[in-house]
Formats: C-alpha cells, sequence, structure tokens
C-alpha cells in the first residue's frame, strides 16, 4: 500500500521512523519503507491552517491510505494518560459566530458539510486492524483548554471525548480529495488548567508509534 503518515512534530512519532526504512528526505516530507509499503511521512507544524495547507500540496499524489497520529488532551478523566484512541468524528470546535451571548457553530449556521468530519474507511481489513481501540469524539482548536469556564462551555455545546489542534483539518482535506484516513492519538494529559507535571508525553508517544507500528504490521 501507498500510506501517508500525518504528524504535526517529528517528535510524536520519532520511536515508529527508528524501526523504518528511509528511502528519501524532504523539508516537511520523507518516504520511507515498512514491509510492503511506501510511506510516504509529512510533517505539518502545529495548528488547522498549517496542516491543510502542507495537505493540499501532498494529497494529489493519490493515497491509499492517511493516517493522522498525534498526542491529544482527553476531557474524559476514565481514558487512561497513555491510552491510544481511534477518533471517529470530529470538528472545528470555535469556528462559528457569536449571537449574543451565544455561539454558533458551523452546523447552527447550515454549514452542515464541514460541521461533522468522519474518516472515511469502507475496506473491511483496516476496519479489523481497528477494532481494539477505543473510539472516541474529537475537537479541533485554535487554542486548546485550559480554563475552567470555557471547558464547561465546550463540554456543554459538544460532548468531546479529546481534542486536539489538527484533527479536523486532516479529515476534511482526506475527505475533498476522497482519501481513506484514519485519526489515531494517544492521551498525553487531560484537559484543565495547564500544569505539564502532570502530563504523559513520553508514555503517549511511546504507545502511538507502538500502535501505528501495529496497524501498518496488519494492513
Amino acid at each position: 500500500m501507498k500510506i501517508l503518515i500525518v504528524s504535526a512534530t517529528n517528535f510524536e512519532i520519532a520511536p515508529l521512523l527508528k524501526n523504518v526504512k528511509k528511502i528519501r528526505s524532504g523539508k516537511n516530507l520523507h518516504t520511507f519503507f515498512f514491509e510492503k509499503h511506501t510511506i510516504d511521512v509529512l510533517f505539518t507544524g502545529i495548528g488547522m491552517t498549517s496542516t491543510a495547507f502542507h495537505l493540499g500540496k501532498t494529497l494529489n499524489k493519490k493515497y491509499d491510505l492517511a493516517i493522522n497520529a498525534g498526542v491529544s488532551g482527553s476531557f474524559k478523566r476514565e481514558i487512561p494518560l497513555g491510552a491510544v484512541v481511534n477518533v471517529v468524528s470530529d470538528c472545528f470546535s470555535d469556528i462559528g459566530a457569536e449571537d449574543g451571548n451565544k455561539f454558533l457553530t458551523l452546523k447552527e449556521m447550515g454549514l452542515k458539510e464541514v460541521s461533522s468530519l468522519k474518516p472515511q474507511i469502507s475496506s473491511p481489513k483496516i476496519r479489523k486492524t481497528l477494532s481494539d481501540l477505543p473510539q472516541v469524539n474529537g475537537i479541533t482548536v485554535n487554542t486548546v483548554h485550559g480554563n475552567s469556564a470555557s471547558i464547561k462551555k465546550v463540554v456543554q455545546k459538544f460532548h468531546p471525548d479529546i481534542e486536539s489542534m489538527e484533527g479536523a483539518a486532516f479529515f476534511f482535506s482526506c475527505n475533498r480529495e476522497k482519501i481513506p484516513c484514519l485519526q489515531i492519538r494517544a492521551i498525553s494529559n487531560y484537559v484543565k488548567k495547564r500544569n505539564k507535571k502532570n502530563w504523559k508525553l513520553n508514555l503517549a508517544v511511546k504507545n502511538l508509534c507502538n500502535s501505528i507500528e501495529q496497524i501498518l504490521q496488519n494492513l
């Protein structure tokens, strides 16, 4: 298969890249070989704008599968730190309009085609490789939450399990190009007042890369 792995940073998938054979290096796009797969790895930088820009320059190569791999924060304490999850829906939670004291989502504004984004996977084989991963709903934000008042509002409005800064842009780009896609994330922290001492970044990265490698082996 010809596979694209998309990550905001090198750090998030560095352990995975130690186990694959590099063929070519570019500025943001690198090519590797793993078992029977040719894999392009795209580092987009953090955020939905950078993600959409780099995907727009890359997806014309037409991949069999694209995987967004990264860490994320969880709103749900029942999801343990370090857990790897399969994001089955995502949305741009802070794009919308203010109407007095209310916030109108894209869906409430009538823009349903970008209000709820999902992975487009029809292959039973790919679905089977994901069967052991918990399914979660995500939101994509420009500013990660760290204030109790804003956290309460976004939870009441969207009922998210996790948040990232790239996921919805990845789904949107892949869906428009009709490329099968997955968003696989590992939980590095809980969404609350920012305190990186409580984060489990290294554990999340380790578990994420192990899961991505298992997925590649099973394809």
